[in-house]
């Protein structure tokens, strides 16, 4: 089918939601047991990691791993928000910096100011957004940022989600002094995320089955195979090792001059889609097919394209001496390796 579909559904007994353009899954949200990105607790200061410049946290769900705690003192309670999903046997990763997101504004409790998304462009519309800013965050003294989904959305129903953050803001941050460690927000789950996420207009299908009718099922079982079909004959494997996400680009029958920048070029183009839709973050290397190195540049500024338009933070490293590309992503996706059908 044409267009934007928005699949609501569950698998494995979780929530999960699709995203499909055109007919081809283009994201993928799933929810697993462990805790969401996103979530908030009232931590305690348990021990610290010298060398790392981090501590040991305790929470209602395990330990947890904190980074730049200067001045934190064993027992202390503090809040802190999960990042992402932790490595395998690893603490959860967490942050102190608060976030309070949601479909078009985001609360920054410690890091004052109204903010417009710099994607908006429209003179008139900023100032429009900046007024209802104003109006609903007063002098909190809180931060506020307008998301780009703002741009076109009624000023009702943006001033509503202000007043939710807001709210939710101020009742989490009052909550900080205690003993004992404890959850006080969940993170979104996959239906919460999609409505937050996939703001372009779109047909919503919440029907059981939904992924099933819609051949989610069948996109979710081809991605569990590393090997992803290029166009022009090419492939590319995408595989997760204990260290590292491993990308190896071929080119298939292909042996023409010109086969190895345009088999790296078609690879650059669907790599943010692949590491989304398997869930996989961290260090990611790419091993090109050949080609020589005056190509390198127009690889990358269609590498940086492709992730530009990614919701998910990348950080595009740079060359390797042996020719790899790397890449830094945040996990904070479950893998799909780890969800069972």
């Amino acid at each position: 089918m044409k267009g934007r579909l928005i699949a609501l559904d569950h698998l494995n007994g979780h929530e999960a939601a699709a995203l499909l353009v055109d007919g081809r899954l283009e994201d993928l949200f799933l929810d697993s047991d462990a805790p969401r990105p996103g979530a908030i607790y009232r931590a305690i200061a348990d021990r610290p990691v010298k060398g790392q410049g981090g501590m040991f946290l305790r929470t209602p769900d395990g330990p947890a791993f904190l980074r730049q705690v200067k001045g934190l003192a064993p027992g202390q309670p503090l809040l802190v928000q999960v990042t992402g999903y932790p490595e395998p046997g690893k603490a959860l990763p967490v942050t102190s910096k608060l976030l309070f997101k949601s479909r078009y504004a985001i609360v920054t409790p410690e890091a004052p100011g109204l903010n417009v998304s710099r994607s908006i462009c429209d003179d008139d519309r900023r100032d429009a957004l900046l007024a209802v800013a104003h109006a609903e965050m007063g002098e909190a003294g809180m931060g506020l940022i307008l998301r780009s989904s703002c741009a076109e959305a009624p000023e009702d129903e943006i001033a509503e989600d202000i007043r939710a953050m807001h709210a939710l803001a101020l009742a989490v941050t009052g909550d900080a002094a205690g003993a004992t460690p404890e959850k006080l927000t969940e993170g979104d789950g996959p239906h919460a995320l999609a409505w937050r996420e996939w703001t372009a207009p779109a047909e919503i299908d919440t029907g059981h089955g939904s992924f099933a009718s819609h051949a989610v099922l069948d996109a979710i079982d081809e991605l569990r195979v590393p090997d992803s079909p290029l166009p022009g004959g090419a492939s590319m494997a995408v595989e997760r090792t204990r260290a590292l996400v491993a990308v190896d680009v071929n080119t298939g029958g292909d042996t023409s001059p010109a086969a190895g920048l345009k088999a790296n070029m078609a690879a650059a183009r669907d790599l943010p889609r692949q590491l989304r839709l398997r869930g996989l973050g961290g260090q990611v290397v790419i091993d090109l097919a050949p080609m020589p190195k005056k190509e390198r540049r127009q690889f990358e500024i269609t590498l940086r394209a492709a992730f530009r338009a990614d919701i998910v933070e990348t950080a595009l490293v740079g060359w390797t001496p042996l020719g790899h590309f790397e890449l830094q992503r945040k996990r904070d996706r479950i893998a799909l390796s780890e969800v069972t059908t």
